[in-house]
């Protein structure tokens, strides 16, 4: 069966099963499975499963292309990282048709590593890189918004924020050492609601059928910026069916962080035979001081106005559930998070900025200036609410053909100062609701290919659908993924 569709918004080469499922432990008279064969020429490489690796370090990487078509739209951006809006988007305009990039996976590149230290203790690392295999560019999302600054909302392209933002370890860059008694990573490393949500997402965070792989706002506990840290320590732990895991985010903005502190921790396990399967749940509880979320502020309707690059600043508190029983070729996906963004705690005074994440410059009160501008007090009248839900099953046909259906639901109360709502459109602050349905066949054809097939339809609502030009898009998307 395939192992799923774990890897795309901004993912490492773990599959859902590495990244959080206790797997059993083999019997004691079972043989330990072989390692596979490393590649030994290039007609082994292509036609075969075989690894790139030498002396237990191993180059890895993932080419994920296809075209899709969206009912209303926006042009690719070979910078953004999704590429194009598979999700709609306030500058969502006419149908057309563009490349579709990094549909299922992002496309990445990467080197990673373990080598034995002693009897039960490794040192391990891994480095990659996200990138459209288009334009050849790092995947870069601050940059893509920060590129259709002063551009009217009716002629932008395909822009959206990201914790990938140019670097040569958009995607993980971290060492550290597994033992018994657990595995210690520091650096560059995803988040654990990341990590989760790679996990149980039924279409594994991908691009083009799953918002919240489009979007970061569930992997970020809040921002997409904060899927991913800089400067963290990672510490995980499986005792028997149990694990606990943790994260502290240190240092900040100069660090290359969208924060300057994050707190993760996380209690899970399994439940064996339950039914003929298996049931796996985890709660993660998150607190980010004085995240980033970079965007567009200024007129949208009638929409010939330039917009300002805006950083608004929040203190984020989340708690994530998540589950999935898996029985045979069946598995069943759910999850839920609650978000609450409060006043920062260290705004900026007009004047005062700092260098994002994807090297742009942004700056309190200076859209005269420079287009841009800090926003200290998006939740100065009353915090910001926000539950994200979703859910649905992924069936194996056979062990290449997999079919996934899903669906997506977010819901923002009203909030801040009180405003007219009879239309909450007319207002972000207004209860607003998404919602998305998608539907994808992923055939393995070969050891290190796959095409797929799907689409996505996704609808704004409310205070959600505030400045959009259009409030729905479908989205179908095919491609094809090399993974080696």
């Amino acid at each position: 069966m395939i192992l799923g569709l774990a890897g795309a918004a901004c993912a490492t080469d773990a599959s859902a099963e590495d990244i959080l499922v206790t797997k059993a432990a083999p019997a004691a008279t079972a043989k330990a499975p072989s390692q596979p064969v490393t590649c030994t020429s290039l007609e082994d490489f292509v036609v075969t499963g075989c690894p790139l690796t030498w002396s237990g370090i191993t180059v890895y990487g993932t080419i994920d292309g296809g075209v899709s078509w969206r009912s209303h739209g926006a042009p690719f951006n070979g910078t953004s990282a999704p590429g194009v809006d598979y999700l709609v988007q306030k500058y969502s305009r006419g149908p057309r048709w563009d490349l579709g990039p990094n549909g299922l996976t992002q496309s990445n590149i990467g080197i990673k590593g373990k080598e034995p230290l002693a009897p039960g203790w490794d040192f391990v690392f891994d480095l990659q890189a996200g990138f459209d295999p288009y334009s050849l560019h790092f995947a870069n999302g601050p940059h893509s918004v920060a590129q259709n600054a002063g551009v009217p909302l009716t002629s932008q392209d395909s822009n959206a924020d990201s914790s990938r933002a140019g670097q040569f370890y958009n995607s993980v860059g971290y060492l550290g050492v597994s033992s018994p008694y657990g595995t210690l990573t520091v650096f560059r490393q995803n988040s654990l609601t990341l990590d989760a949500v790679f996990a149980y997402d039924p279409m594994g965070a991908s691009y083009a059928f799953s918002p919240i792989g489009w979007q970061g706002i569930t992997c970020g506990a809040g921002n997409t910026e904060t899927c991913r840290f800089s400067t963290s320590v990672k510490y995980r732990v499986d005792i028997d069916q149990f694990r606990v895991a943790a994260l502290w985010q240190f240092g900040g903005y100069d660090l290359n962080n969208a924060a300057t502190g994050s707190y993760q921790l996380q209690l899970g396990g399994d439940i064996a035979n339950l039914a003929g399967g298996k049931l796996s749940l985890d709660a993660i509880g998150s607190y980010v001081q004085n995240a980033v979320s970079i965007g567009l502020a200024g007129n949208t309707l009638p929409a010939v106005l330039p917009q300002v690059l805006t950083a608004t600043l929040s203190n984020n508190t989340s708690v994530m559930l998540v589950g999935k029983y898996s029985n045979g070729p069946l598995k069943l996906f759910g999850g839920y998070e609650f978000i609450q963004y409060a006043p920062p705690s260290n705004p900026f005074a007009p004047g005062a900025g700092f260098t994002d994440i994807g090297g742009d410059f942004v700056c309190a009160g200076c859209a005269a200036i420079n287009n841009t501008n800090i926003n200290n007090t998006a939740f100065n009248a009353g915090d910001k609410l926000f539950h994200v839900f979703w859910t649905g099953a992924k069936y194996a046909v056979t062990d290449n053909l997999d079919v996934i259906g899903a669906y997506y639901h977010y819901d923002q109360p009203a909030f801040g100062a009180p405003v007219n709502c009879a239309n909450a459109a007319a207002f972000a602050n207004c209860h607003g609701t998404m919602d998305a349905v998608s539907f994808v066949v992923d055939w393995q054809f070969a050891k290190k290919f796959d095409t797929y097939a799907g689409v996505m339809f996704s609808q704004v609502n409310g205070g959600l659908a505030n400045g959009f030009l259009n409030r729905n898009t479908i989205a179908p998307t095919a491609g094809l993924r090399f993974r080696f």
